[in-house]
């Protein structure tokens, strides 16, 4: 096993940038996993790490040992105590990093069910989404070109592992992809016109739901382009909900009738 003791090595640094940098981890391809459920996550979809950084004080971790059993040995790198204290954003400076090649997804979908975001800022709402997206057996998530980077380690966080159970797509021309899509584009707005309550609608065929920013929600380009808008009933005094809390209602009304 490899063994890195100083936190100026070059593979640390790399990870740092990795860390921090929407551009780095596009400029890579690749991202960082910070802790072990993101790693068994990442390992249980069938995938193969570039390298897991194991600290010293890890070593003795049974449930840890037992995700790295599907390793070969350089896969690994051993990492001196306090080596990642600088670089990693968790509360435990001491906890696993993982390297990955960021999965590249296939061409945009042209059928079955779809979850859109448009300008989504919030790193906790973007993962939240994703994994009430795989939770709701939905396999495809499209985002545009503004919203939260969805390989930061924030939005891996909140996802909690459900990236790998998506093909994810990011940095997407909307409404040029809305033009090849021949389902109904649902987008959750507070708007009357052309204005349905979630309840009252049939779920069952495949669609596609954008949810939009945490301030002005979905823009009005795109509102102009889905086939119509789509409201949460809320009898009591609250005027709208978080976005991903507005996403879990709607993918898990579109389950719950498709279920029944």
């Amino acid at each position: 096993m490899k063994s890195i003791t100083s936190a100026h090595n070059e593979q640390l640094k790399h990870l740092s940038k990795l860390l921090t940098s929407a551009r780095s981890r596009r400029e890579h391809g690749q991202t960082v996993l910070e802790g072990i459920h993101l790693l068994k996550s990442y390992l249980q979809a069938g995938l193969m790490p570039l390298q897991v950084y194991l600290p010293q004080a890890q070593l003795q971790n049974a449930e840890l040992q037992t995700a790295l059993n599907a390793l070969p040995d350089d896969k690994i790198t051993l990492i001196g105590d306090g080596a990642l204290a600088k670089i990693t954003s968790l509360s435990d400076a001491d906890d696993v990093m993982t390297l990955i090649t960021i999965p590249r997804s296939p061409n945009l979908p042209r059928n079955g069910d779809c979850v859109v975001l448009d300008r989504v800022q919030d790193p906790g709402n973007v993962g939240t989404v994703i994994r009430s997206a795989a939770a709701a057996g939905i396999t495809q998530l499209i985002c545009s070109k503004d919203c939260a980077d969805v390989w930061s380690p924030k939005v891996l966080r909140a996802g909690m592992g459900a990236h790998f159970l998506l093909e994810v797509h990011t940095r997407t021309d909307l409404p040029t992809w809305f033009a090849a899509y021949p389902h109904p584009i649902r987008a959750t707005a507070l708007s009357e016109q052309h204005n349905f309550s979630l309840y009252d609608l049939d779920l069952s065929a495949p669609s596609a739901w954008v949810f939009g920013n945490e301030g002005c929600g979905v823009s009005e380009e795109i509102l102009a382009a889905v086939s119509h808008t789509v409201k949460i009933p809320m009898p009591g005094q609250t005027e709208s909900l978080n976005v991903a809390m507005a996403a879990t209602v709607c993918l898990f009304e579109q389950m719950r009738q498709r279920l029944a």
